[in-house]
């Protein structure tokens, strides 16, 4: 018997949606939501012995939730650990990736599912993935997908693209049949042929991003000043890559009026920063933004500013960037945001 832990967030536990969202984790024996209908579809040999379970922001945004949640999954000494699926969710998608590579660090092996297009799938690192529908109104065939991908991870054989794989995988040398000449003829054939999908080197697909809506009320609202472009205090004491980030970093504006040149610098790697340093609100314009609110013309400018580096920053990092300072805007009371470019 294959004993099994499933992890879900509070929302397909029952717990609640948004107002649930901050739930510590927790743990509930056997099977529960849609891990009853999972359980149905890996029949017999595996047993559903219990789900563990946290709120998306608790899991997402705070960083000893992790190894608590692999506490609990521990604790029932399992054979496999499932996660999700997290469709396109984004702070539970960063969740579930990230309680999988923890998983696979401490030797539990584990299986997530989430859409190709989830923000957080690059946080699952070596972790195998599977591919799920787009939201929740795709259970059934998302469940049918990951039930059969966990008894492949189960068996101890690897998770292939004929399985759903999708993610990183390791790159294997092996030996064509075709040489590299003949291959590249019939891959210019097939394209003049009309077939525009066939390719040995598959490229990223961006999104298309839609615009949030106006805010009603700007006068009435309190407002974020975030930024790619790189700046923070002088000499750059929490070490933020300059490009490449794989991470983002918050300081505080509260009782700060102006950015005086030599105590805050850019650390962008990709243009000059002469003029951004020689006058930082040409990066964060906090002394535009200090008279928008003296004039009542925005409700309140929000005690911190959000910073990373836009540099060659990967796609799969910028959106998970997003979705974070979407959600600690969020419960800041922050409802509208100035982002800041180079």
């Amino acid at each position: 018997m294959t004993r099994v832990v499933h992890y879900l967030n509070q929302f397909f536990i029952g717990q609640g949606g948004e107002d649930a969202a901050g739930s510590p984790p927790g743990r509930t024996a056997g099977p529960v939501g849609p891990g009853r209908k999972l359980q149905q579809l890996l029949g017999d040999d595996f047993e559903i012995v219990a789900t563990v379970h946290c709120g998306d922001d608790d899991a997402s945004g705070r960083p000893e939730a992790v190894g608590e949640i692999l506490a609990l999954v521990a604790d029932e000494q399992p054979d496999l650990l499932v996660v999700g699926p997290a469709f396109t969710s984004g702070r539970y998608g960063l969740a579930c990736a990230r309680i999988a590579a923890a998983a696979v660090e401490a030797g539990i092996p584990v299986l997530a599912a989430m859409h190709p297009d989830n923000p957080g799938l690059d946080e699952a690192g070596p972790a195998p993935v599977v591919a799920s529908g787009v939201a929740a109104r795709e259970m059934g065939p998302s469940l049918e997908q990951l039930a059969r991908a966990a008894k492949v991870v189960a068996s101890g054989e690897p998770l292939t693209a004929a399985d759903g794989s999708i993610g990183r995988t390791r790159r294997r040398v092996v030996r064509a049949d075709q040489p590299a000449a003949v291959r590249a003829v019939d891959l210019v054939l097939a394209r003049l042929a009309g077939d525009r999908e066939r390719t040995e080197v598959p490229l990223p697909r961006f999104d298309r991003i839609t615009p949030a809506p106006p805010v009603d009320d700007v006068a009435d609202t309190t407002v974020a000043l975030v930024t790619e472009g790189g700046l923070v205090p002088d000499g750059n004491p929490d070490r933020l890559e300059s490009a490449r980030a794989t991470r983002w970093l918050r300081y505080p504006l509260d009782g700060v009026a102006e950015l005086p040149s030599g105590a805050y610098q850019s650390v962008h790697g990709g243009f000059s920063t002469v003029w951004a340093n020689a006058d930082p609100h040409r990066i964060l314009p906090l002394d535009v933004a200090r008279e928008l609110e003296g004039e009542g013309a925005i409700g309140h400018l929000h005690e911190q500013y959000l910073v990373t580096a836009g540099n060659g920053t990967s796609v799969g990092n910028a959106r998970r960037f997003g979705v974070e300072w979407a959600a600690d805007l969020r419960h800041s009371g922050a409802r509208a945001a100035i982002l800041t470019a180079t």
